[in-house]
C-alpha cells in the first residue's frame, strides 16, 4: 500500500515554452500611489522571472519590477507609482520569461492592463 501525504506536486507542471501568466490581478490602495500587482502563473517545473513596467497616460514609467525565478506560481507584490502626480489611466505590462546563458529573454508570455490610480480597489 502506498501513502501519499501530498499532492502530487509535479502532476500539472509545464515546460518553459507552456508557461503562462492565467491571471494579472491589480489593486490600487486608497492613496492612489500603491498598486498591488497578482500573478497566477500555470504550475511550472523551471522557476519563471517576470518583468513589469507600469506607465502613465503620457508614456512615462511609474514603476518597474523584476521579479527573478517565482518560487511560486501564485503570488502578489506592491509597487509604488513614482511618476509625480496621477496621469490617468496607467497601464501594466507583464511578461513572463526564461533566461539564458547568453543573456537573451525567452518570452513565454504576456499580458497588458489598465487602470486608473483614482479608484481604489480591485481593477
Amino acid at each position: 500500500m502506498r501513502i501519499q501525504f501530498y499532492d502530487d506536486l509535479d502532476g500539472g507542471a509545464k515546460s518553459r515554452e507552456e508557461v503562462r501568466l492565467n491571471e494579472l490581478g491589480l489593486y490600487v490602495y486608497e492613496d492612489g500611489r500603491r498598486l498591488a500587482i497578482g500573478f497566477n502563473l500555470t504550475p511550472f517545473l523551471e522557476r519563471p522571472s517576470i518583468l513589469v513596467r507600469v506607465t502613465n497616460a503620457n508614456g512615462d514609467e511609474a514603476a518597474s519590477l523584476n521579479v527573478i525565478e517565482a518560487m511560486e506560481p501564485n503570488f502578489n507584490v506592491t509597487v509604488h507609482l513614482r511618476d509625480g502626480d496621477n496621469v490617468d489611466p496607467y497601464q501594466v505590462e507583464a511578461f513572463v520569461y526564461y533566461g539564458s546563458s547568453s543573456g537573451e529573454r525567452q518570452i513565454t508570455d504576456k499580458q497588458v492592463k489598465t487602470f486608473n490610480s483614482l479608484e481604489p480597489g480591485q481593477q
